[in-house]
Parts: structure tokens; C-alpha cells; sequence
């Protein structure tokens, strides 16, 4: 039994280690096979994982590239190849409109001066001007005479004194010249006798990289300031005072933040002086070196130095700035040299503005004259050259970017509260600036179109630099690519090349060629981007579709901001002065192109189909209200209420809450039937025919005192619209609801012109409202200005007083152009 035992034991182990032997054997035989099968896939799996790792790094790189596409510049040459000291004689100017008087040169980080004063009268606040500020409460300020060239003339009237700034230059040398300047302070007439003196605060500061250094007469006096730029190289300013009874201070200091702070760092430098005198004021004067002058390591930290004269008026400060680079043989610019020389460019510019606008032949009397130069001069003296990137944001941003940092040559609107750039500004600026002169006017829109980028948009509001930056709020710095400006660039290129002398000029044909392919990309994009549902239809986009506290969301983009359009927002509105904005695109652009020999057809048959008026009439002729219109989702029945809320808890105050708008009344698609500017579009950018009947009712309504007409001007909307001087929030008082703009009253009178001269059924009746039109405007614009010192931005339209801010020397002034009848 053991036996068999054993033998059964030792067969079982024989079974079970050739059982084992077989299952490494399969096991070993998977292995190979595995092994086998993973050598033929894994070229299969190598190219799975690299097309993994191609189709990760494209999404990456796609979601990059889209991130940063609305930063990226279009990639066709620039208008501008000429720039900085390339054109010398406009190198140096008046380019900081922001301030009451200052100069700088056209490069990015320029050296800057300027001015400040005050009065040592502090018996309630010390009042430090530097800063354009409508609130400063100035009786008048700005230029009588500025050439864009070589000279400036500009009062700054105070209660009981008066600051004139005069400037001269002259290009000279191998960095753009020299200047002086010449401030005047003077007793007003009515006040003959001023019992406190006045102090003046002329200053120079570094904007970037460079050198400057005081050297001190005796005492607190500042003899000059010796400097190096790589812009401008060496150079010294000087300073001489007419009065004998001049108390000198000075302060030489580091302003870290930039410029925007340099009122600031003054205020911070200030300190009492007492005389040595008895019964004498202590002086209010700065306290000369900011930090201890240990050596020239620290003196080279300095970028900011101010020269202060305190004095009684009369007395007279002129400030001379000299490049190291001019040669002895030239006269300084001072004294009698300078007054000689600023009397040559008064009566230079006398000349050149009656060649230009011919005043005198209509009947225009020498203190309207005056007023037009005045108009015409704070255009052109307001000028800026800003350098700097803005804050932009599309839908694949999260946050907003920095566009690429670039320069921008432009008037700005209002030096006291929009000292910047505005896109749909800019075109009816240039109506009058090319008139004066065309070079500067292809510099502006050169710089401006030169802002396109990749996508063909432009960022609508220029706010470029800290000093820019510090003056907008927050919520306005923010530019988006969805959102853009009528393009009235196009306004102003087509009036300058109508006056071109085509085919002979090779300059304006190279300007034209560099122009064009960034004009063809700029009207794309409002094709893509400002298409509406309904093909020859066009939306402003950015309207805000959620708003709780506006009457009617505003529409910014389309720079008529208040204006009633549909109240709810929606892919079913149709803006009819968007489309008409087109339509001038397409026939400038047609225009161009066949000049240039370019394609052109497309542009052409676009145009003839935008103006078709029947096609007009289909999308935009209200048969309800007979008038022009927009059409969208709305009802007239909102308005602005206060919310109910909880009454609040013993002892506690009642919380404050603004008003929101309540919709008494479901929306549905109709026409916005609001008689107004908008209405008038197909009239101003004179698209309707001169024999079709829908003119006749334009003209006949527009002559009704119960719509548009008024003695100052036309009315922005209809005193019949349920929204005419509505509020549009709690805070907002109406702005384009009634008030007189003179920009649609220039497009208005221009329309009126044109039709008068074409043969036609209503030839006669735009004849009558053109005079008529054009005197009530040219009359009230001016006495206003001799009412108040100031342009205005719109005019009310029961007594016509200047409303808004002042002074708006943008599109205002073209009141020069509609005295000169120039269209």
C-alpha cells in the first residue's frame, strides 16, 4: 500500500511539474507573441500619440493665436513712412491739448513742458491750474491764432487777470529747432489794480530716458536748465523776467509715477516763505531741492524741474529753449527778435485764413473774423501726440490685452474733458483741418488707420498713456473689437481727394496707394462684423441687452449714444444710419480703386445697391410715421421707476436705490418710428434722388418748428417723440434727445447744397432752407461764443445757450467752414 502510495505520489508530481513546464511555456509563448504584436503597432501607437501631442500643441497654439489676434497689426504697409524728426519743422508743438500750455516733440517718450500758475491770494483754497478743467470756472481760454506750424497766440482769462501764451518756432539745427515762449500776465480792464501777485510755474520733465540739470543764479533763482536727450541732445532752457520785484523760487524733484502727477508733486513742494519786510504776505513758493544734491549720481535721478516767478502784474516770463546743435549765427529768440518774429506769423496767418476761407467777401465782420480764427486755431493748436497701447478685449479673452504700443497724431474733441482721441470724431475734425492744411490732415489719418489691425477694426477711443489713462474712467478704458465708429474717415478722405489734382501729384497717388488696401480691410470689417440678419442690412453692435436702469440701452458705437433705437435689443434690428455710413464706404472706395487702378467694380455695384432707394425703402420707410427709421424689437410704453423694497428696520435709515426701468407693454418688431437724426441719414450722406417724394417730406418736416426746426439750429429729435429731453437713467440727463449738434447740422446744410444744385421738383425749397439753416446756426454759434468766451458741445434748443462741455473746439468749430460755405 505504501508502494503504490509512493508511485501515486511521484506520478501526481510528474503530471504537475509537466503541467507547470506547459503553462510557462504558453506563458512564454504569450510574451513573444505580445511581444511580436507591440513591435508591429507600435509605429501605429508612435503615430497615435504624436498626432495626440501635434493635435494638443495646435489647439494651444490656436487658442493662442485667437487670444492674440485682436493685437495683431495688419500686415500691409504703413501710411505713415515719414515720422519724428524725419519732419522737423513739425517736430516741436503744442502737442499736449490736455493742458493750458505746454510743448513737446513728436516722439515717444518726449521731453515736456509746461505751465502752472496760481495767485498768493489763499484766503479760501490755493488754486493750482495746470490741467484743462471745466471746473477751474475760467472766464475764457484758447488759442486766437495757431498755424499748426510755427506759432501759437492764446489768452487764459481769470476773474481779476489775464495770461496770454504766445510760442515761435523755428527749424533750425538737427533736432527740429528752437522755440520760445512768452507768458504775459496782465490786470483785466475792470480790474486795473491787483493787490496780490501771481505766481507762474514753468516746468520741464522727462517722459523716458535722458538727463536734466538746474543751475541756480543766486539764491532760489533759477538761471536755466541744462539737459540730454537721445531725442533731442543737448540743449538748454532759459528763463528772463521783466519785473525788478520778482520773488525766484524753484523745486528740482523725481515725479515716479509720471506725468500725470505732476501737479501733484508741486502741491507736495509748496511751502511759506516769510518776507523780510514787515507788513509783507509770507509767499507761497516750492522748496527747491526735493533731496539732498549728495552728487551728480543723484542729480541724474531728476526728471522734473520747475522755475517759479512770483510778481504783481503786468509782467512778462519768456521761457527760451535751445538746442546745442544750432549755430551762433542765429539770434536767440527773445525780445524784441521774438516780437518781431511773432509779428511776421500773426500777419502771415491773416493772410493765409482769408485765402482759405474767404470771410470778408460774405459780408462777415472783423470781431467774427476773429471768432472763425479763434474756431479754426483751437483745432488746429489742439492737436496731440499721444504714444502709448490701449486696453483691448474680444470674445476669446478673458481679460483684456495690451495692444502693440504705437503713436497717435489727432485733434482731440475738448482739451478740458476729452483731451484724447475719438474715432468718428476724427472725420469731421479733418473736414475742416484739410482745409487748412492737408498735409497735417494725411499725417492724422494715416496714424489712425496705421491702429488697424489683423481683423481690419480699429479700437474706437484712443486712450494711450498714463497721462491719458488718468483722466477715464475705468470703465471706459476697455476697447472692444466687436464694437466700432461710423466711419467718417472716409467723410474726410473723400473731401480731400476730391480736391487732389489726381494723376499729377505723385505724392498724394503714393499717400492714396498706401491708404487703400487699409480702407478695403476697414470696410470688411464692418461687413463681417455689422451685418444684420436681412441681406443691405447693418446693427451696431455693444448695445447692452440685459440693462435694468436705462430707459433705452444706449448705442455708443454709433457716436448718437441716447438716441432712441429699438428699447430691446435684438438680431432683428435694422440701423438705418449705419447702412447709409456704408454706402459713402463703398463709393469712396470705388472711387479710389478705379483712380489706382485697383479692382473697383464690387465696391461700385455695392454702392449702387445701398443707394437703391426702393431697396431703401423696404427696409427702412415706416408707412406709419412716413419718415425714415430703424426697425427692431420695442415699445415707446417704458419708463424709469423706483423699485419697491422692504421698509427698513426701526432706527434705520431708508436705503437709497436708483431708479429701473419698467416695460409696461410686451415689445414686438416694428419700426422705431422717432423722427430725428437718424431719420435723416439717407438725406445727409445725400442718398435719396433728387425727384423721389420721400425728399419733398424730409425738407417739408424739416422745416416744421414742432419737429426738428428751430432758430439755432435743428434739434436732435422730434419735440413729438415720447423720448424728446428724457432722461435715460436716474443720472443721465438726455444728450442726443433734443439738444443742437453742429456735426449732423454741417451734414444737414452740406445735404441742403447739394440739392439745390441739382435740377429737381424740390431745387428751390432746399435753396430757401439752406439759407435759412445756415444763418440760424453761423448766428447763434457766434454769439454764444461772444456770450460765453466758448464753443460749445451741443446747443439747447429753446434758447440756444452752449450746453455740455466747453470748450468743444472739435466738429463744433466747423462753423468756419459753414461760413465759408465750404462742403
Amino acid at each position: 500500500m505504501a508502494k503504490q502510495r509512493r508511485s501515486h505520489q511521484e506520478n501526481s508530481s510528474s503530471q504537475s511539474g509537466h503541467s507547470k513546464s506547459q503553462t510557462i511555456n504558453k506563458l512564454q509563448r504569450k510574451k513573444q507573441t505580445d511581444k511580436k504584436l507591440w513591435i508591429n503597432r507600435f509605429p501605429y501607437f508612435l503615430f497615435c500619440s504624436i498626432l495626440v501631442a501635434l493635435c494638443a500643441a495646435g489647439f494651444i497654439y490656436y487658442q493662442r493665436y485667437i487670444e492674440n489676434r485682436v493685437r495683431m497689426p495688419l500686415a500691409v504697409p504703413k501710411v505713415i513712412t515719414r515720422k519724428g524728426l524725419e519732419i522737423s519743422e513739425r517736430y516741436w508743438g503744442s502737442y499736449r491739448p490736455g493742458v493750458y500750455f505746454g510743448l513737446k516733440t513728436r516722439s515717444p517718450h518726449s521731453l515736456v513742458t509746461g505751465l502752472m500758475w496760481f495767485s498768493q491770494n489763499i484766503k479760501d483754497n490755493l488754486k493750482l491750474r495746470h490741467w484743462c478743467n471745466q471746473w477751474d470756472g475760467l472766464k475764457k481760454y484758447g488759442w486766437l491764432q495757431h498755424d499748426g506750424l510755427n506759432f501759437g497766440e492764446q489768452d487764459i482769462v481769470e476773474d481779476e487777470y489775464t495770461i496770454t501764451t504766445t510760442f515761435v518756432k523755428r527749424s533750425v539745427g538737427d533736432f527740429g529747432g528752437d522755440w520760445t515762449a512768452r507768458i504775459t500776465v496782465k490786470p483785466r480792464p475792470s480790474n486795473s489794480t491787483i493787490q496780490f501777485p501771481i505766481s507762474l510755474l514753468f516746468y520741464t520733465a522727462l517722459d523716458g530716458e535722458g538727463v536734466i540739470l538746474p543751475s541756480l543764479l543766486s539764491g532760489n533763482q533759477l538761471s536755466e536748465i541744462q539737459g540730454e536727450t537721445s531725442d533731442l541732445g543737448k540743449f538748454k532752457v532759459n528763463f528772463e523776467c521783466t519785473s525788478s520785484l520778482t520773488k525766484y523760487h524753484f523745486l528740482t524733484a523725481t515725479a515716479p509715477l509720471g506725468l500725470h502727477e505732476l501737479k501733484e508733486t508741486v502741491m507736495q513742494h509748496l511751502a511759506l516763505f516769510k518776507s523780510d519786510k514787515k507788513n509783507e504776505p509770507p509767499t507761497i513758493g516750492l522748496i527747491g531741492h526735493s533731496q539732498k544734491q549728495t552728487g551728480k549720481g543723484v542729480e541724474t535721478k531728476i526728471n522734473f524741474i520747475v522755475h517759479q516767478v512770483t510778481a504783481l502784474p503786468p509782467y512778462e516770463l519768456e521761457v527760451l529753449f535751445k538746442s546745442a546743435s544750432i549755430l551762433n549765427q542765429f539770434n536767440s529768440l527773445k525780445s524784441n527778435t521774438y516780437t518781431t518774429e511773432l509779428k511776421k506769423h500773426k500777419d502771415n496767418f491773416d493772410v493765409k485764413f482769408e485765402r482759405v476761407f474767404q470771410l470778408s467777401p460774405k459780408k462777415f465782420v472783423k470781431e467774427e473774423i476773429q471768432i472763425a480764427q479763434a474756431a479754426m486755431s483751437n483745432m488746429i493748436g489742439s492737436l496731440g501726440y499721444f504714444y502709448g497701447a490701449s486696453l483691448v478685449q474680444s470674445q476669446h479673452n478673458k481679460e483684456p490685452i495690451q495692444y502693440w504700443e504705437a503713436p497717435l497724431f489727432t485733434a482731440v474733441p475738448s482739451r478740458s474733458f476729452f483731451p484724447r482721441g475719438f474715432l468718428w470724431d476724427e472725420g469731421f475734425h479733418n473736414l475742416l483741418i484739410s482745409r487748412w492744411d492737408v498735409e497735417i490732415s494725411k499725417e492724422i489719418l494715416g496714424h489712425w488707420l496705421d491702429l488697424m489691425n489683423v481683423e481690419g477694426w480699429i479700437p474706437r477711443e484712443q486712450i494711450l498713456g498714463l497721462e491719458a489713462q488718468s483722466r477715464v474712467p475705468t470703465e471706459f478704458i476697455v476697447q472692444k473689437n466687436t464694437n466700432g465708429n461710423p466711419p467718417t474717415l472716409l467723410l474726410a478722405l473723400e473731401s480731400i481727394v476730391q480736391r487732389m489734382e489726381l494723376g499729377e501729384v505723385e505724392e498724394d497717388i503714393e499717400f492714396l496707394r498706401r491708404v487703400y488696401p487699409r480702407l478695403q480691410a476697414y470696410f470688411d470689417w464692418f461687413n463681417f462684423t455689422q451685418a444684420g440678419k436681412l441681406p443691405g442690412s447693418y446693427r451696431w453692435r455693444g448695445r447692452e441687452a440685459l440693462t435694468e436702469k436705462e430707459l433705452i440701452p444706449k448705442t455708443l458705437t454709433s457716436g448718437l449714444d441716447d438716441y432712441p433705437r429699438a428699447s430691446h435689443p435684438s438680431h432683428d434690428e435694422r440701423h438705418i444710419d449705419l447702412r447709409c455710413w456704408m454706402a459713402l464706404a463703398a463709393k469712396v472706395l470705388a472711387f479710389l480703386g478705379e483712380k489706382l487702378g485697383k479692382p473697383w467694380h464690387a465696391y461700385a455695384a455695392t454702392h449702387k445697391y445701398l443707394t437703391d432707394n426702393e431697396l431703401l425703402d423696404t427696409l427702412h420707410w415706416s408707412p406709419l410715421s412716413q419718415t425714415y427709421s430703424d426697425f427692431g424689437l420695442h415699445t415707446d410704453k417704458v419708463k424709469l421707476v423706483k423699485p419697491k423694497i422692504p421698509p427698513p428696520a426701526p432706527g434705520q435709515p431708508t436705503p437709497k436705490v436708483e431708479k429701473v426701468r419698467a416695460v409696461l407693454e410686451e415689445p414686438s418688431l416694428r419700426f422705431i418710428d422717432h423722427f430725428g437724426y437718424v431719420s435723416l441719414f439717407p438725406f445727409f450722406l445725400q442718398i435719396i434722388r433728387p425727384e423721389n417724394p420721400k425728399l419733398g417730406k424730409i425738407l417739408t418736416d424739416l422745416r416744421d418748428p414742432n419737429l426738428l426746426w428751430t432758430n439755432y439750429g435743428l434739434r436732435s429729435l422730434a419735440k413729438s417723440s415720447t423720448f424728446y429731453m428724457k432722461h435715460n437713467t436716474e443720472h443721465d440727463p438726455p444728450y442726443w434727445r433734443g439738444s443742437i449738434w453742429i456735426n449732423m447740422n454741417y451734414l444737414a446744410v452740406r445735404a441742403l447744397n447739394y440739392y439745390s444744385k441739382l435740377p429737381g421738383p424740390y431745387q428751390d425749397q432746399a435753396q430757401e432752407l439752406y439759407g435759412e439753416l445756415r444763418k440760424n446756426l453761423v448766428n447763434n454759434i457766434l454769439k454764444e461764443f461772444h456770450r460765453t468766451g466758448y464753443l460749445w458741445e451741443h446747443y439747447n434748443d429753446k434758447t440756444g445757450y452752449g450746453q455740455g462741455c466747453h470748450p468743444f473746439t472739435g466738429w463744433s468749430a466747423l462753423v468756419v467752414l459753414l461760413m465759408a460755405e465750404l462742403y
